[in-house]
């Protein structure tokens, strides 16, 4: 028993849908590309950051009469060059086929949702944090900051967290402001710290 095709070869038969779904591969080829290379978005990511900290290096205002090799600028110089160098590693990288492993282990569930009340909270308490830093100052703001990550996170002794968000935040003042030198905003708080 043999089984050969009774469909006619053409526009209808075996090589015509093969002929139609070319171009519809071809449409749909830039997007399966950049699905299958989506890191590039976090090179292209790096690179503006890098250029962004670059940028704000080389028009920062420094005096004159500083002395020594290492100044204001060298920090943000290294971090930014840091950040083109890992974006062009990265890139390479992807370009030649690398692709990031999936996460996987006891503790990651692959199957669960991502946790986006967690993220939100904590992307609320980082901005709330910037926009209060100014009239509040930093052991206030720095508080509030260590304080809402931590209940972000999960914390919930409410008695305990406020004062261990309170210590940080002073310890933190104080390290910046008195030993490296490097002045935080003090806020109502200026004249008693």
């Amino acid at each position: 028993m043999t089984t050969e095709s009774t469909e006619p070869a053409g526009p209808t038969g075996p090589a015509g849908p093969a002929e139609t779904a070319e171009p519809a591969a071809a449409g749909g080829g830039a997007r399966a590309w950049l699905r299958e290379h989506s890191e590039l978005g976090l090179c292209v990511l790096l690179f503006a950051l890098g250029a962004l900290v670059l940028t704000d290096a080389l028009t920062m205002n420094v005096d004159i009469a500083q002395r020594g090799p290492i100044g204001p600028r060298t920090v943000p110089f290294v971090v930014g060059a840091g950040l083109l160098l890992v974006g062009a590693l990265l890139a390479v990288d992807v370009l030649r086929g690398g692709r990031g492993e999936a996460e996987g282990g006891e503790d990651v569930d692959l199957d669960e949702p991502a946790d986006w009340r967690t993220v939100l909270l904590l992307a609320g308490v980082f901005l709330a944090t910037a926009v209060l830093i100014g009239p509040l100052g930093f052991p206030i703001a720095g508080a509030l900051l260590f304080w809402g990550s931590a209940y972000a996170l999960g914390s919930r002794h409410h008695d305990r967290d406020p004062l261990i968000a309170a210590g940080l935040s002073l310890f933190t003042y104080f390290v910046f402001d008195n030993l490296l030198g490097v002045p935080l905003p003090g806020g109502p708080l200026m004249g008693v710290l």
